[in-house]
């Protein structure tokens, strides 16, 4: 393997993103001559051999999805021990950027995200795949708020990596923070998720779009489990009183699960 090259194939490029299960590149097929996200796996879930047949068959099966509003994958492989997930490139903005730099959405945005969600949702679940993890940082969202075309496509990313993450994500100690807050109430009791987990998530999500705020915020999971038995969330026109009624009574009603 030459410096940059993957799978023989794939010319790693500029670096995306990274975080403790991977590091994703903007990379070229040189066989078909386009732009391709590619996902490497961090070093330490290589060696997890559990972890690999997991990643693998759920890649293989999200390879299948091919959707508007969903990231295709196009091919899975291991090189010199580095394993690694070749997907559609998406040149846009996550949800978790928007809000980092533009706060809560105006209602509008927020919904136009949210359907689109939930169409890739649907297509998924009556394909039989969950995705486990929801939330801003695997919403893409190309023109509209985040520049280009006026016209919005949002598309969920990291269906592949979901489920074989799930049970690595809960276990080690402190790398379950960050995304504890969009995990519905079973898949934080460690039970198995169902499409309606997919639903709480967005939920969650589209609260946090709506109001630049979490409905629960808590330092563990365990925190967070107390907060959502003893607590309701506030409604986001609490916050925003700008937000149709019904769109807020929409939102909370997806938390009650």
């Amino acid at each position: 393997m030459s410096p940059g090259l993957i799978g023989d194939r794939y010319n790693l490029e500029d670096r995306l993103g990274s975080g403790g299960m991977s590091t994703v590149y903007r990379a070229t097929d040189r066989v078909l001559e386009r732009t391709v996200a590619v996902k490497v796996l961090a070093e330490h879930l290589s060696d997890d051999e559990k972890f690999v047949a997991r990643f693998r068959r759920e890649a293989l099966a999200v390879a299948k999805l091919v959707h508007p509003n969903i990231v295709q994958v196009y091919d899975t492989g291991v090189d010199a021990e580095r394993h690694f997930i070749v997907m559609e490139y998406v040149e846009g903005k996550s949800g978790a950027q928007l809000l980092q730099r533009d706060g809560a959405m105006r209602p509008g945005t927020a919904v136009e995200i949210a359907a689109q969600a939930c169409s890739g949702l649907e297509y998924a679940h009556r394909m039989g795949i969950i995705h486990r993890d929801v939330k801003p940082g695997n919403l893409m969202v190309i023109g509209g708020p985040a520049g280009g075309p006026p016209e919005m496509t949002v598309k969920l990313a990291d269906f592949g990596i979901a489920r074989a993450a799930e049970q690595t994500r809960l276990t080690q100690v402190g790398s379950v923070v960050g995304t504890a807050a969009y995990l519905s109430p079973e898949q934080s009791r460690g039970e198995e998720a169902t499409p309606v987990s997919d639903v709480y998530s967005l939920g969650v999500v589209v609260y946090q779009l709506l109001t630049a705020r979490l409905p629960y915020e808590g330092n563990s999971l365990a925190e967070l489990a107390i907060r959502r038995e003893n607590e309701r969330p506030l409604p986001p026109t609490s916050y925003e009183p700008d937000i149709p009624e019904a769109l807020s009574l929409a939102v909370l009603r997806s938390l009650e699960n």
